[in-house]
């Protein structure tokens, strides 16, 4: 019998306006318009002076370990104005604070995260979103179940969820795409690929051309996009959202860009990133080249920039004012955002300040006597 080809794919790569500012107007149709373009580098300038002072309140002793988010902007821009507030869930990584703030987090929220003040992960609300997540992958498999309890639900809903490279290295990530495939759950899985998975690049710790092409393996919709590429980052979203809410299942995005920070403040890339790697990927900030294109359009002016200079510092003063000045926090909060309903062991807990064993029947624990000794 003849062998025969059962399978071939794809992977497209979509970058719609280039590091000079230049706009393919065919490919832009349906994307943005010139106000939303405002709209998002207004928003994207504004984090990234948050995101500086965040570093800086670091270094000054007076927040903890931060992970800067600088050079990824875009992703997050892009991708958070192509979900519906208050509809859809946002499920972020730590990288993604700009999305988290323009789906209802308040910035000094997460600013009270790095500083240690558990607070900090307190959802408003209305608000559809998970606290951010350190450890690495797991809070995908929450995506997938949030995706799933919509569609059972019957909701016109989507969820989007937001890791790095080296977390599609992580069982995890595995796991959680392919509940989404086969449930058909409503899910973007949205991939920041900056390059990097703390020290390691990504072409040691996967033997994969793109990380776009693992989507395949589940029988996912997946493209390559420019991630420093607003009007890119916003189409791909917007689509896989309408592909979700319709029925379609869950899709999956890389999107390129790179992070020109550390790791986070506990890091010195300089250690592992080659000086010129950096500068080559400085010249396509996402910010830049937002700025040139509307530029172009006579959208965008030096008076401008500096009146947006002016508002940036006022607002990121006041939020940094509102983290360090919140009110010393009760013990008895620590249980207030467990749970919708409190269980009685753990409301027990919070009564009693102790565990509910040890407040009711100390002898539970083998605390009412000590063993002898031989």
């Amino acid at each position: 019998m003849p062998r025969e080809t059962i399978y071939e794919a794809k992977i497209e790569y979509l970058q719609i306006l280039d590091e000079d500012g230049n706009l393919d107007k065919k490919l832009a149709k349906g994307s943005l318009s010139d106000e939303q373009v405002l709209e998002l580098y207004e928003q994207m300038w504004i984090y990234r002076q948050f995101d500086e002072i965040a570093f800086k309140l670091q270094r000054s002793g007076r927040m903890g370990t931060y992970p800067q988010n600088k050079g990824q902007e875009a992703n997050a821009a892009g991708s958070a104005l192509a979900m519906v507030r208050g509809t859809d869930w946002v499920v972020p990584s730590y990288r993604e604070n700009l999305a988290m703030h323009m789906h209802g987090m308040p910035y000094h929220h997460i600013l009270m995260h790095w500083m240690g003040d558990e607070r900090g992960n307190m959802i408003p609300d209305g608000v559809k979103m998970l606290p951010l997540s350190v450890p690495i992958g797991t809070h995908m498999l929450h995506a997938a179940g949030i995706g799933w309890a919509m569609k059972i639900r019957g909701e016109e809903a989507a969820a989007i969820t937001y890791f790095g490279d080296g977390a599609t290295s992580e069982g995890d990530f595995h796991g959680a795409m392919n509940f989404a495939s086969v449930m058909q759950a409503p899910v973007i899985f949205f991939c920041q690929n900056n390059h990097w998975a703390i020290s390691v690049p990504t072409d040691q710790q996967m033997n994969s051309q793109t990380v776009a092409q693992k989507a395949l393996a589940y029988d996912m919709p997946t493209i390559r996009v420019d991630g420093n590429d607003i009007f890119a980052v916003y189409l791909a979203v917007k689509e896989a959202r309408e592909r979700a809410v319709s029925g379609g299942g869950p899709s999956f995005i890389e999107g390129l860009t790179y992070r020109l920070g550390d790791h986070t403040t506990a890091d010195d890339a300089r250690r592992y990133r080659d000086a010129d790697e950096v500068e080559a990927w400085a010249e396509k900030d996402p910010l830049i080249r937002t700025r040139k294109y509307l530029v172009s359009k006579d959208l965008w002016d030096d008076e401008k920039q500096e009146l947006l200079g002016e508002r940036a510092t006022k607002i990121v003063g006041e939020i940094v004012k509102a983290a360090e000045g919140v009110r010393e926090p009760a013990t008895a909060e620590f249980f207030d955002s467990m749970f919708a309903e409190l269980p009685r062991d753990l409301a027990e807990q919070r009564d009693s300040m102790r565990t509910s064993s040890i407040g009711i029947n100390p002898g539970q624990v083998g605390l009412s006597a000590q063993p002898e000794r031989v």
